[in-house]
Protein backbone atom coordinates (compact mmCIF):
# COMPACT_ATOMS: atom_id res chain seq x y z
CA UNK A 1 0.00 0.00 0.00
CA UNK A 2 1.24 3.50 -0.69
CA UNK A 3 2.78 5.56 1.96
CA UNK A 4 2.16 2.71 4.32
CA UNK A 5 6.12 2.54 5.40
CA UNK A 6 6.26 5.94 6.22
CA UNK A 7 3.11 5.87 8.59
CA UNK A 8 5.05 3.18 10.10
CA UNK A 9 7.60 5.36 11.10
CA UNK A 10 5.14 7.97 12.97
CA UNK A 11 3.81 4.97 15.12
CA UNK A 12 7.40 3.37 16.32
CA UNK A 13 7.16 7.07 17.58
CA UNK A 14 4.25 7.12 19.07
CA UNK A 15 4.79 3.17 20.84
CA UNK A 16 7.58 5.25 22.84
CA UNK A 17 5.75 7.52 24.93
CA UNK A 18 7.72 7.25 28.17
CA UNK A 19 10.14 9.59 26.82
CA UNK A 20 12.73 7.70 25.78
CA UNK A 21 13.91 7.50 22.03
CA UNK A 22 13.89 4.37 19.64
CA UNK A 23 16.95 3.95 17.25
CA UNK A 24 17.04 6.00 14.37
CA UNK A 25 15.22 3.23 11.62
CA UNK A 26 17.71 4.19 9.16
CA UNK A 27 16.22 0.90 6.72
CA UNK A 28 12.94 2.32 6.81
CA UNK A 29 13.34 5.65 5.94
CA UNK A 30 15.73 4.39 3.07
CA UNK A 31 12.70 2.47 1.68
CA UNK A 32 10.38 5.86 2.12
CA UNK A 33 13.05 7.61 -0.15
CA UNK A 34 13.21 4.73 -2.53
CA UNK A 35 9.36 4.65 -2.82
CA UNK A 36 9.60 8.37 -2.82
CA UNK A 37 11.75 8.23 -5.98
CA UNK A 38 9.95 5.70 -8.22
CA UNK A 39 6.55 7.04 -7.44
CA UNK A 40 8.26 10.51 -8.84
CA UNK A 41 9.71 8.41 -11.93
CA UNK A 42 6.54 6.94 -12.54
CA UNK A 43 5.16 10.47 -12.49
CA UNK A 44 7.33 11.51 -14.61
CA UNK A 45 6.84 9.00 -16.95
CA UNK A 46 3.36 9.86 -16.95
CA UNK A 47 3.05 13.49 -17.38
CA UNK A 48 5.87 13.31 -20.12
CA UNK A 49 3.31 10.67 -22.23
CA UNK A 50 0.34 13.14 -21.46
CA UNK A 51 2.79 15.94 -23.30
CA UNK A 52 2.92 13.69 -26.03
CA UNK A 53 -0.89 12.95 -26.71
CA UNK A 54 -1.51 10.31 -24.27
CA UNK A 55 -4.73 10.45 -22.38
CA UNK A 56 -6.12 9.11 -18.85
CA UNK A 57 -3.26 9.15 -17.47
CA UNK A 58 -4.22 12.34 -14.60
CA UNK A 59 -5.50 10.09 -12.07
CA UNK A 60 -2.94 7.92 -11.64
CA UNK A 61 -0.38 10.78 -11.32
CA UNK A 62 -2.82 12.90 -8.82
CA UNK A 63 -2.96 9.46 -6.63
CA UNK A 64 0.70 9.07 -6.76
CA UNK A 65 1.44 12.96 -5.91
CA UNK A 66 -0.68 12.67 -2.86
CA UNK A 67 1.27 9.61 -1.79
CA UNK A 68 4.74 11.80 -2.33
CA UNK A 69 3.05 14.19 -0.17
CA UNK A 70 1.94 12.20 2.29
CA UNK A 71 5.42 10.10 2.42
CA UNK A 72 7.28 13.03 2.82
CA UNK A 73 4.99 14.93 5.76
CA UNK A 74 5.44 11.56 7.35
CA UNK A 75 9.28 11.71 7.02
CA UNK A 76 9.35 15.28 8.33
CA UNK A 77 7.46 14.88 11.01
CA UNK A 78 9.36 11.70 12.39
CA UNK A 79 12.35 13.63 12.22
CA UNK A 80 11.12 16.57 13.40
CA UNK A 81 9.79 14.46 16.89
CA UNK A 82 12.44 13.10 17.17
CA UNK A 83 15.21 16.34 17.23
CA UNK A 84 12.20 18.01 19.52
CA UNK A 85 13.31 14.62 21.75
CA UNK A 86 16.87 15.08 21.54
CA UNK A 87 16.13 18.75 22.55
CA UNK A 88 14.22 17.87 25.96
CA UNK A 89 17.13 15.58 26.71
CA UNK A 90 19.74 18.46 26.43
CA UNK A 91 17.55 20.38 29.24
CA UNK A 92 16.97 16.80 31.00
CA UNK A 93 20.36 15.24 31.14
CA UNK A 94 23.00 18.15 30.58
CA UNK A 95 25.56 18.12 27.56
CA UNK A 96 26.14 14.44 27.78
CA UNK A 97 24.17 11.97 27.06
CA UNK A 98 23.91 8.53 28.54
CA UNK A 99 25.49 6.32 26.22
CA UNK A 100 22.36 4.12 25.71
CA UNK A 101 20.11 7.01 24.35
CA UNK A 102 23.60 8.29 22.22
CA UNK A 103 23.67 4.78 20.97
CA UNK A 104 20.08 5.13 19.79
CA UNK A 105 21.12 8.84 17.90
CA UNK A 106 22.07 8.67 14.11
CA UNK A 107 25.38 10.56 12.82
CA UNK A 108 23.27 13.42 11.94
CA UNK A 109 21.56 13.45 15.08
CA UNK A 110 25.01 13.49 17.12
CA UNK A 111 25.96 16.23 15.29
CA UNK A 112 22.80 18.04 16.02
CA UNK A 113 23.51 17.78 19.65
CA UNK A 114 26.69 19.05 19.20
CA UNK A 115 25.86 22.08 17.31
CA UNK A 116 23.04 22.82 20.12
CA UNK A 117 25.30 22.29 22.80
CA UNK A 118 27.34 25.03 21.86
CA UNK A 119 25.16 27.38 20.37
CA UNK A 120 23.23 27.23 23.80
CA UNK A 121 26.75 27.29 25.74
CA UNK A 122 27.48 30.50 23.96
CA UNK A 123 23.97 32.11 24.51
CA UNK A 124 24.60 31.01 28.34
CA UNK A 125 27.94 32.82 28.51
CA UNK A 126 26.48 35.84 26.79
CA UNK A 127 23.67 36.37 29.26
CA UNK A 128 23.98 37.38 33.00
CA UNK A 129 26.97 39.23 33.42
CA UNK A 130 31.00 37.98 33.87
CA UNK A 131 30.48 34.39 34.30
CA UNK A 132 27.19 33.64 32.36
CA UNK A 133 23.57 32.53 33.58
CA UNK A 134 23.46 28.86 33.40
CA UNK A 135 20.01 27.98 32.10
CA UNK A 136 19.68 24.50 32.68
CA UNK A 137 20.07 24.56 36.72
CA UNK A 138 17.20 24.98 38.90
CA UNK A 139 14.48 23.58 36.37
CA UNK A 140 12.41 23.84 39.22
CA UNK A 141 11.98 26.73 41.32
CA UNK A 142 14.16 25.71 44.53
CA UNK A 143 12.32 25.93 48.31
CA UNK A 144 15.76 25.65 49.87
CA UNK A 145 19.92 26.32 49.20
CA UNK A 146 20.70 22.87 50.29
CA UNK A 147 19.53 19.33 49.91
CA UNK A 148 20.47 16.09 51.15
CA UNK A 149 21.45 13.74 48.37
CA UNK A 150 22.46 9.79 48.33
CA UNK A 151 24.97 8.97 46.03
CA UNK A 152 23.77 6.11 43.92
CA UNK A 153 27.62 4.95 42.08
CA UNK A 154 31.21 5.12 43.46
CA UNK A 155 31.36 8.45 41.04
CA UNK A 156 34.79 9.10 42.85
CA UNK A 157 36.05 13.23 43.94
CA UNK A 158 33.74 16.04 43.57
CA UNK A 159 34.82 19.89 44.78
CA UNK A 160 32.28 21.99 46.05
CA UNK A 161 32.17 25.70 45.10
CA UNK A 162 34.18 26.48 48.11
CA UNK A 163 36.82 24.01 47.71
CA UNK A 164 36.12 21.33 49.53
CA UNK A 165 36.42 17.68 48.31
CA UNK A 166 33.75 15.31 49.12
CA UNK A 167 33.98 11.48 48.06
CA UNK A 168 31.12 10.34 46.43
CA UNK A 169 30.81 6.65 47.25
CA UNK A 170 27.54 4.51 46.19
CA UNK A 171 25.23 4.69 49.54
CA UNK A 172 26.55 7.40 51.15
CA UNK A 173 24.73 10.61 52.24
CA UNK A 174 25.47 14.30 51.74
CA UNK A 175 24.09 17.73 52.15
CA UNK A 176 25.35 19.83 49.13
CA UNK A 177 24.23 23.07 48.20
CA UNK A 178 21.17 22.21 45.22
CA UNK A 179 23.03 24.33 42.12
CA UNK A 180 26.10 22.25 42.55
CA UNK A 181 24.39 18.60 42.22
CA UNK A 182 21.44 19.54 39.94
CA UNK A 183 23.46 17.62 37.24
CA UNK A 184 24.29 15.22 39.14
CA UNK A 185 20.74 14.44 40.19
CA UNK A 186 19.73 14.29 36.64
CA UNK A 187 22.58 12.32 35.35
CA UNK A 188 21.27 9.78 37.89
CA UNK A 189 24.55 9.87 39.76
CA UNK A 190 22.92 11.38 42.89
CA UNK A 191 19.18 11.11 44.43
CA UNK A 192 17.51 14.04 45.67
CA UNK A 193 16.48 12.70 49.55
CA UNK A 194 12.91 13.89 50.63
CA UNK A 195 11.67 13.63 53.83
Amino acid sequence: MLAEKALELIRELQRTTDGTLPPFNEDRVRQVLEEMRALFDQNQKDVSATVAGESGLFSGVQLRHAALERNKRCLLAYLYNRILKIRNMRWEFGSVLPQDVKYNLSEQEIQWFSKYNKCLANYMRSIGGAGGLDLTQDMKPPKTLYVEVRCMVDHGEFETQDGNIIVLKKNSQHFLLRSECEHLIRQGILEHMVH
